[in-house]
């Protein structure tokens, strides 16, 4: 892993935490191989363009800042970002030292105005490569700077996932909040959705499934949901605030849905519904204690 490939990986990283996703299932939504991806997410490999534009989707994340680091990390690993050696530059002084050299012994003719000899190489403007690789230096100083200082602002913590992080790409995640603080707040964002528990996973009659997830280190718990439809709703609490994520458009279908978080701690019981879109169902709810978990596809008896 080079330098210029560093940023394009922790960002990668980071998107597939966000995502919740296994290296298995992000293979079963996209074109590429659980092994792919893991060479992909440690700088094992280049992924290509079309791997960083499919994680984009499926993170729901924009994807012109991923698509820039990628530009700068395949320009370096191509090649196409090296800068000349400077080994040409002294034989092509002394050549010009030796001409200047015989021109002086020559017989000197009649002074006629002239224009100073132009140093070799600086006749013409640089083309489209070098005012690409200028272009590439400048996004790539002001995304490297970004991505070090937010580097060094997260607490340190070691990375889980399915698969070992390099020493030479240091990736720290914790959660930055915990119990009352995570009320009412993104899950992802606060990094709270590595490693929680599943308290149990429900299937509508749709064919929509809802998790109830829990984080012990940030106390606190949600719902996400995958396979919904535009219009569907899901409602979490804990005997506390509702908190509800609502399957806004197409995007949203391809990707999970996350409640915002509510206080939890072992004990609790959790409380999930889903509310299908208008004249598509009725309202299902179903509930799990948090430190009892368990797997559900039906409840009897949906609420």
């Amino acid at each position: 892993m080079t330098a210029r490939h560093t940023p394009l990986t922790a960002a990668l990283r980071e998107l597939r935490v966000r995502t919740g996703l296994s290296l298995a299932a992000l293979a079963e939504r996209t074109a590429y191989s659980k092994s792919s991806w893991e060479r992909y997410l440690n700088g094992k490999s280049l992924p290509p363009r079309q791997a960083v534009q499919d994680l984009c989707r499926v993170a729901n994340e924009p994807e012109g800042r991923l698509l820039a680091l990628w530009e700068i990390a395949e320009s370096d690993w191509s090649g196409r970002a090296a800068t000349p050696t400077p080994a040409t530059a002294e034989p092509q002084a002394q050549e010009q030292e030796q001409a200047q050299e015989q021109a002086r012994l020559q017989p000197q003719p009649q002074p006629q105005p002239h224009n100073p000899p132009r140093p070799a190489g600086t006749g013409r403007p640089p083309g489209r490569g070098g005012r690409l690789l200028m272009v590439l230096a400048s996004v790539y100083a002001v995304l490297v700077g970004g991505v070090v200082l937010v580097l060094l602002l997260l607490p340190g913590r070691d990375t889980p996932g399915d698969e070992p992080l390099p020493a030479s790409a240091p990736y720290s995640l914790a959660p930055q909040c915990h119990g009352a603080a995570c009320e009412g707040r993104d899950p992802m964002r606060m990094i709270c959705g590595i490693d929680p528990d599943t308290l149990t996973t429900y299937r509508t009659a749709t064919g929509a499934h809802v998790e109830l997830r829990y984080s012990a280190k940030c106390g606190a718990s949600w719902a996400r949901s995958w396979g919904a439809r535009p219009g569907d709703r899901v409602e979490v609490t804990v005997g506390g605030p509702t908190r509800e994520v609502r399957v806004k458009d197409q995007a949203d279908t391809e990707a999970y849905v996350y409640t915002a978080m509510t206080v939890a701690h072992p004990g609790s019981t959790v409380r999930a519904c889903f509310l299908p879109g208008p004249a598509v169902g009725e309202r299902e709810c179903f509930e799990a204690r948090v430190g009892e978990t368990a797997a559900l596809t039906r409840p009897p008896s949906p609420q």
